[in-house]
């Protein structure tokens, strides 16, 4: 088989593919940013061939016009805006805002949407029930993905896909309640009572609240620590086609309710390679414990032979300087700061390993450049919030982005039930063999 770009004739290029010497012309799609796409639509009809492409890394499985990231460049932009200027300027209600409708919302549309989101912070008092049914030593995000998917049983409301005005309202109660739930489970995870939402603060600082005050004595929130949560959902609110993304647009291709759709990508998530990897980097860290043993662990993570790899190094995207991890860098100095943490150890390894990193020739070539998880984990743990709780702040922030990707995909009308194909190399067709004939198969040592 072989592929060329075929430019000549009228209309939009085209890539001629060649199989046994038949040639069939294939559509390039060309979007605003980023490469170009093979239309493979009709691939399979026209050709009798599937592609192969595990992981779908060479795979554009939609058309979207919410996030672009360019990982060559370092580039990432939400609606086309740069993430370190919304993350620096805008507040986190504003940026859900514009992955929701497209547009940075005038100051009236901000005020009605955040006085939206407000109103539907409580959860239903029933709700609370679910949390005792749980171990008290149970993972927060077993939680999460067991109480986020049961809203369907109590807002029958607002579970027709077919109804706009029931999205809509779908989205507006996840994006508000979503802080709400994880509090509670970080509440019943440590025996406090739960804290009810306070409507004079913000998205971020409300959060803090819920988590962090008891009832026996007033809390008041920092700022320095509100504004570092704020950077953190606004960081972690998108990031295009990844795992937990594709999972909630596969699951809603299927007709499935909403609440079910961001279950499900709670549910990805979880997984230690994609929301688990700050809390992988924090330990990493922790386990070198000091700058001097540094050399030793980099000795190792060189050694083709040795198991051992630097998380927070790298990323599946980006090949240059994170994006996010630039404004997570600051904010984690100003975490530390404003917690008396200024001189932690930890940080100390993880500022040495940076440098390590960003001048070290094997580092360069393989372009492992630090990522978000690298400082966000140290940022947490700062914060005050064990490593369990890490990936529910993550699914916290990329509730939005979830929501934004599958409004979306309800609103394509290219969009049909995903069904992934594959390349079968199993057993052909064989006789059904009666139990007296059999011979136990041979095992390989």
């Amino acid at each position: 088989m072989s592929v060329a770009e075929n430019l000549r004739g009228p209309g939009a290029p085209t890539a001629t593919v060649t199989i046994d010497g038949a040639r069939y012309d294939l559509p390039i799609r060309k979007g605003t940013l980023g490469p170009d796409v093979l239309d493979i639509n009709s691939f399979y009809q026209e050709t009798g061939c599937f592609t192969y492409d595990p992981g779908y890394t060479s795979t554009a499985s939609c058309e979207s016009k919410i996030t672009f990231i360019d990982g060559d460049k370092g580039i990432l932009l939400y609606r086309g805006y740069p993430i370190d200027q919304l993350a620096e300027q805008g507040s986190f209600l504003e940026t859900a805002y514009l992955l929701l409708y497209g547009e940075l919302p005038t100051a009236a549309q901000l005020a009605e949407f955040t006085d939206r989101i407000t109103r539907h912070t409580m959860v239903h008092e029933q709700m609370t029930r679910f949390y005792t049914g749980f171990r008290r030593d149970a993972h927060p995000m077993a939680v999460m993905v067991g109480v986020v998917g049961a809203l369907s049983a109590f807002y029958h409301d607002s579970i027709d896909i077919k109804d706009p005005s029931q999205r809509e309202m779908a989205s507006v109660r996840m994006i508000a309640k979503m802080p709400t739930i994880a509090a509670m489970a970080y509440k019943y995870s440590i025996g406090q009572p739960f804290v009810y939402p306070r409507n004079e603060l913000d998205y971020s600082a409300n959060f803090l609240h819920m988590c962090f005050a008891v009832p026996s004595e007033e809390y008041k929130v920092n700022p320095i620590l509100a504004r570092a949560m704020r950077r953190i959902f606004i960081l972690h609110a998108d990031h295009e086609q990844n795992a937990s993304t594709s999972t909630v647009r596969l699951a809603g291709s299927s007709g499935a309710n909403p609440f079910a759709c961001i279950s499900a990508g709670i549910a990805c998530l979880w997984g230690p390679a994609h929301g688990g990897a700050n809390e992988a980097a924090l330990t990493m860290l922790q386990e070198i414990g000091t700058v001097e043993r540094i050399p030793e662990f980099i000795k190792r993570a060189k050694d083709k032979d040795d198991s051992f790899r630097l998380m927070g190094f790298g990323h599946r995207v980006y090949k240059n300087y994170d994006p996010r991890a630039k404004i997570m860098q600051k904010t984690c100095h100003e975490v530390l700061e404003a917690v008396g943490l200024r001189n932690d150890p930890i940080l100390k390894v993880a500022l040495e390993l940076e440098r390590i990193a960003l001048s070290d020739d094997y580092f360069i070539q393989k372009k492992l450049y630090p990522n978000i998880d690298f400082y966000s984990g140290i940022t947490l743990k700062a914060l005050g919030f064990p490593t369990d709780m890490f990936t529910v702040l993550f699914a916290i922030a990329r509730t939005v982005g979830w929501i934004a990707q599958w409004k979306e995909m309800i609103a394509d009308p290219s969009q049909r039930i995903g069904r992934p194909r594959q390349l079968y190399t199993g057993a052909t067709e064989r006789a059904y063999v009666p139990m007296s004939q059999r011979e136990a198969p041979q095992r390989s040592s």
